[in-house]
């Protein structure tokens, strides 16, 4: 018997093709057919079984990750699955795991700061993982300034080696993936000392444990951090914690693509920039950009199938309750984050086109462009991140109290993200960062010197701080071009404000600390204009399918007037735009949700999310919630027998009146 579809005729309703939208979302058809292949194999594959992760003790949780990798390297050798098809199958095997930081930090950190030597001698013990390695920087004193990092890397003349310290408890390095059980090496970042003379940060391949019994080197002292926020999630990860005691290692363990040291221990620059030592780092952060979409999704699909499942009052004559998802307080709550998805993915696209090409010019050594791509990574890191954090919580409310439970998998899922929102760059930082060369830009603007890239549009700053917005109906919100307007005199208003008070204050750096919430502000503002432009450009493509360029307008617009109600006081106040507008931007905003309603689960169901990936019974692809959830009651551990373990030490002396007991 074919099982019931309690979403069928909510997929009815849908004015667009689902599979071309599919497509659209995975980037190419081969890219939707790879991923769809490769998440069912993982779905159909029982050692990849996650239902039970939340229930599992730490050690055991930790087990089934060791487990899990394990039988992911097999299969990839079996299947014979080529990178692209290992990598996918690894995000949806969906367990953090050391093999997370072996592949994306350890070895991306040799291959970009590496001399070809280094890389021939360690790449290929790395690839088949005769080593397995891992990012130590983060220290237990210092994260986010890398500057800071106290942990030394000594040259002695005499053996022709390092000699890798940790002066002080806060010299510990302290969080890396990876580090705490398993890796055997690790590229450690520690401040280069030679003839007496700091020169700052070097990044070193260390060996911690032995290849033969796993058992730490002599001078090393290495383990687990402990716990992290959540059951499940984040810790199947054995982040760590390392401390050297005076470790020796060869001179040529120092990567040495940047900077060398002689073998008479004098240091030497090469011509490449110092910021390919932050390479890796940007790397990263690229590909967090593009996973913020993921994680989002998830939560948006479960939330969005979940919305239209629930019934709550409006009863009419004994008939059906009301669906949520037709109440307008849900839709105004959920339509902008599913809408988020879509501009977080398109924006997660263009940065990975960026950080492509960007990599072909360090290659042939341009690094004209390694400014920009280190801004645009830091500052989309921060806001899709922060913006992907707080929409898990809130699809969580939006799915009533059964969203807290673990079933749910929002909790799980908003565990396992938020670290998002601080490793690689804490986004308060980030955004600074941005607001630097936001600040340096428009200070180059007097010597005629024209903006390029992404801040481009301040080279028409006279136009946008004069410019007024001519919007008179609510349809007239549904221009691009107005839109991008108002969202570039935004910025750029904000940033010239900034920088003004900025002028005001003889030492710059005090200015900076006095006025960086402001800078903050207008960073976020620069980074919505980045992301909104690149929905709006998405559009300008040829996008095939039936209503499929329709629902993306609808979602690009619902994206674009959500943030600007969300700040509407930038807006108003910057004189971008008048309160009159911002009622029609509302009211257009309103006509966008109703025309999103009737498309919204068939627009999650193009994320292609298998019920396996979801881990969620409120998200299930069939609807059928209530049967899954009282089916899923029945799996704790506590209902394995009728009478709870302590019922005879605790529970019956009440009842007996065995105990004495006082009125409260």
């Amino acid at each position: 018997m074919e099982p019931l579809d309690y979403l069928a005729e909510e997929r009815s309703k849908a004015s667009f093709d689902v599979e071309e939208m599919k497509i659209v979302w995975a980037g190419s058809r081969q890219a939707y057919e790879l991923s769809d292949r490769i998440s069912r194999l993982v779905a159909s594959d029982p050692v990849f079984r996650k239902d039970n992760r939340t229930m599992l003790s730490r050690k055991e949780l930790f087990k089934d990750t060791l487990r899990k990798t394990a039988h992911a390297v097999k299969r990839t050798v079996e299947l014979n699955l080529s990178e692209e098809e290992s990598s996918t199958l690894w995000n949806y095997v969906d367990q953090p795991a050391y093999a997370n930081l072996h592949w994306g930090m350890f070895i991306p950190a040799i291959e970009g700061q590496g001399t070809e030597e280094q890389k021939q001698k360690w790449l290929p013990m790395a690839y088949k993982m005769q080593i397995i390695g891992c990012y130590a920087q983060t220290e237990l004193g210092h994260g986010s300034n890398v500057q800071g990092l106290e942990t030394t890397a000594t040259f002695d003349p005499q053996t022709d080696e390092f000699v890798i310290h940790s002066p002080t408890l806060t010299s510990s390095k302290w969080w890396p993936g990876g580090l705490g059980k398993v890796s055997t090496h690790a590229v450690v970042y520690a401040r280069l000392i030679t003839n007496g003379q700091d020169y700052g940060v070097q990044g070193f391949i260390v060996q911690l444990r032995s290849l033969d019994d796993h058992s730490p080197l002599p001078g090393i002292t290495v383990g687990d951090i402990g716990m992290k926020f959540g059951s499940g999630a984040y810790n199947s990860m054995d982040n760590g914690v390392l401390r050297f005691d005076h470790v020796r290692i060869p001179r040529d363990q120092m990567l040495m693509r940047v900077s060398q040291v002689t073998r008479e221990g004098k240091y030497v620059r090469s011509d490449f920039p110092r910021q390919l030592l932050y390479g890796t780092m940007v790397s990263v952060r690229q590909i967090i950009v593009s996973e913020s979409s993921i994680a989002l999704s998830r939560a948006v699909c479960i939330a969005t199938r979940y919305s239209a499942v629930r019934r709550q009052f409006g009863s009419q004559n004994g008939g059906p309750e009301t669906q949520v998802i037709n109440y307008k307080t849900q839709q105004s709550r959920l339509f902008p984050l599913l809408a988020s998805a879509y501009a977080f993915r398109f924006a997660g696209e263009w940065l990975q086109w960026l950080y492509t090409d960007v990599t072909k010019r360090l290659q042939a050594n341009d690094f004209s462009t390694l400014p920009e791509v280190h801004a645009c990574t830091a500052g989309l890191k921060s806001i899709t991140t922060s913006a992907t954090a707080d929409a898990i919580e809130e699809c969580r409310k939006l799915c009533g109290g059964h969203g807290y439970l673990s079933c749910s998998g929002l909790p799980e899922l908003f565990a396992v993200y938020i670290p998002n929102c601080t490793y690689e760059g804490d986004n308060t930082v980030m955004l600074l960062q941005v607001a630097r060369i936001l600040m340096k830009t428009v200070s180059q603007l007097v010597s005629g010197k024209k903006p390029g890239g992404t801040t481009t549009y301040l080279g028409r700053v006279e136009h946008l701080m004069q410019c007024h917005c001519e919007v008179q109906r609510a349809e007239d919100w549904l221009k691009p071009s107005v839109i991008l307007e108002a969202f570039e005199a935004r910025a750029a208003r904000m940033s010239v404000t900034c920088a003004k008070t900025l002028s005001g204050f003889s030492n710059l750096e005090e200015g900076f600390a006095e006025i960086s919430s402001d800078l903050v502000e207008a960073a976020v503002a620069h980074c919505q204009l980045i992301i909104v432009s690149k929905f709006i450009e998405k559009l300008q493509q040829e996008i095939p399918g039936k209503g499929v360029k329709t629902q993306l307008e609808n979602l690009c617009n619902v994206y674009a007037l959500s943030l600007l109600h969300k700040h509407l006081g930038d807006f108003v106040s910057t004189g971008c735009i008048t309160p009159e507008q911002s009622a029609l931007a509302n009211e257009q905003l309103r006509l966008l949700y109703s025309q999103v309603r009737p498309n919204a689960v068939a627009l999650v169901d193009a994320f292609n999310h298998t019920d396996h990936y979801l881990g969620s019974v409120l998200g299930r692809y069939d609807g059928n919630v209530y049967q899954k959830l009282y089916e899923e009651a029945w799996k704790s551990p506590l209902n394995d027998t009728d009478v709870p373990d302590g019922y005879h030490e605790y529970i019956r002396p009440f009842l007996k009146q065995h105990f004495r007991t006082a009125r409260l």
